[in-house]
């Protein structure tokens, strides 16, 4: 392990925006600091909704001049994490043949219907061990084929992957995203070819598969005419799914943890050693998404802060009174509103869909027999109560279907900000919810090109120690009636996640 203090660029994208963080690693010494942060706005385009692909680029490449700028160290590395499923498509000379679809489209609708055709939904999860997204990449695949840029491809590079391409100029796909797409075998870690065969998908289209810490090239001689640094400067596969970093984030300090990676989405669940392939586990809607070191993140995907950012938007657009978009404002009246006086289930597909988010809410509590929620602080409390109960019935069901115990949930992402959201988790768990860092993502990324750098060793206990001694964390323990929780569950029809059927907080039986 080296001694000295070594920079490392961290290219983080998120749904909302992209940041470039610099992490400077030495013996017990951890810390970030912003170089760079940008816009991720989508934009529609005679009907279809695009990822505006190369403005992020040019954000990257700003943010890494920035970097250069930051400090008078050079950096020793750069790794890539961004959001899962999504793809550029490339001609054989390289070329982007159409900007990258964005999940959220439409496109996929009847696409799950074509796929059960050929493969059914148990054999797809046997093999994949997925959860059913109906924006997953086998999804999009079937529904663009046919048209002509899939016809034209010569290669499929997802985002993080095409990031990494147009600055070295060598293609890679790197396994923890690619496990998202479900088309890897989650036994193997490699293609489930059967898969592909069985949906007429040319794996043929993704170059060759990279881990977690292997080399991904080095900067082309252009990004480093533009972006100032020093050559040769490489660039490290890292967990490029930024959940997958964001796990390698938790300062978790034993193995009987779960987390929840938190902010557009609340990805909820536990880290194993094998996945769980089991039809109670594909009924679940559970997952199994490969993740650093051999381990596997078996986890929910939940709507999370979407549907609250959601609904700011809406409020900022109809100018609805101020506390609408002042957020501390209004997480403040939203603690004092009544808790629990109405929930709807965030796992719903009703709430992907961007616009009118308060609507769709309202029309959800009136459907289920509910109160509709009034005003933007009982909306807020109604979406913040649902997440928490959410976040509850995904902890208990992935520890009942693993067969571990959990005694603590650890919240990263931006959602630690939220401590509403992290002492509502806390309530509706009954365990101590410990929240920090915010920037597990990025922290996970560095960790990661450090390791690889030799600057540190160890294991993912190791790097979560450094995480634990040197980032600010805050922890709740949960309060109230904690019975109050599972009549709210009851509601929804979630009678099986009760605290006596789950023995969440249990010391002695696993929790379910």
């Amino acid at each position: 392990m080296s001694t000295k203090e070594h920079r490392f660029a961290a290219v983080d994208l998120g749904a909302s925006s992209g940041r470039v963080i610099v992490g400077e690693v030495a013996p017990e010494r951890l810390t970030l600091h912003e170089a760079h942060r940008f816009p991720n706005q989508p934009t529609r385009v005679l009907g279809t909704l695009h990822w505006d692909i190369l403005s992020l680029y040019q954000g990257i490449l700003n943010g890494l001049k920035a970097a250069a700028n930051s400090t008078p160290h050079p950096l020793t590395s750069i790794g890539i994490d961004t959001w899962a499923v999504d793809y550029g498509l490339l001609a054989a000379d390289g070329t982007l043949l159409a900007n990258p679809v964005h999940y959220r489209d439409t496109r996929t609708t009847h696409a799950p219907e074509k796929v059960a055709k050929a493969l059914s939904p148990q054999a797809l999860y046997a093999a994949t061990g997925i959860q059913h997204l109906p924006f997953n990449t086998v999804y999009q695949l079937i529904a663009a084929q046919g048209t002509p840029a899939l016809t034209a491809a010569h290669r499929l590079l997802l985002i993080p992957d095409l990031i990494s391409y147009w600055l070295t100029g060598e293609p890679g796909t790197e396994l923890t995203n690619a496990s998202t797409t479900q088309l890897i075998d989650p036994r193997t870690r490699d293609w489930a070819t059967p898969v592909a065969q069985a949906l007429g998908i040319d794996l043929t289209l993704f170059p060759p598969l990279r881990h977690p810490g292997d080399p991904a090239g080095t900067l082309r001689q252009d990004v480093l005419a533009e972006t100032g640094l020093t050559t040769p400067l490489p660039v490290t596969a890292v967990g490029s799914h930024d959940t997958a970093s964001a796990v390698v984030g938790v300062p978790a300090t034993t193995p009987d943890f779960a987390y929840i990676a938190t902010g557009t989405w609340s990805l909820a669940g536990l880290e194993l050693d094998a996945p769980v392939l089991t039809e109670a586990s594909r009924a679940a809607n559970f997952t199994n998404e490969q993740g650093v070191d051999g381990t596997v993140r078996y986890l929910r995907n939940i709507m999370g802060l979407w549907m609250l950012q959601e609904c700011v938007r809406t409020w900022s657009a109809e100018n609805i009174r101020a506390t609408g978009t002042d957020l501390t404002a209004l997480l403040q009246e939203a603690a004092q509103a009544t808790p629990l006086r109405s929930v709807v289930d965030a796992g719903d597909p009703a709430f992907i869909a961007p616009h009118h988010m308060p609507d769709r809410i309202a029309e959800a509590c009136r459907r289920t027999g509910q109160p509709v929620p009034r005003t933007p602080a009982e909306t807020t409390r109604c979406v913040l109560d649902s997440l928490a109960l959410a976040h509850r019935r995904a902890i208990a069901d992935a520890a009942r279907l693993s067969g571990r115990t959990v005694r603590a949930v650890h919240i990263v992402g931006g959602g630690v900000h939220n401590t509403l959201l992290c002492q509502l988790t806390a309530d509706a768990c009954g365990l101590p919810v410990i929240a920090g860092p915010a920037e597990a993502a990025a922290l996970g990324n560095v960790l990661v090109q450090a390791r690889a750098a030799g600057a540190i060793t160890g294991g993912l206990p190791e790097l979560r120690a450094l995480l634990h001694s040197t980032q600010p964390l805050r922890q709740y323990e949960p309060t109230g009636d904690h019975s109050a929780w599972d009549r709210a569950a009851a509601r929804l029809g979630d009678a099986q996640v009760t605290r006596a059927a789950t023995g969440l907080g249990d010391e002695e039986e696993p929790c379910a």
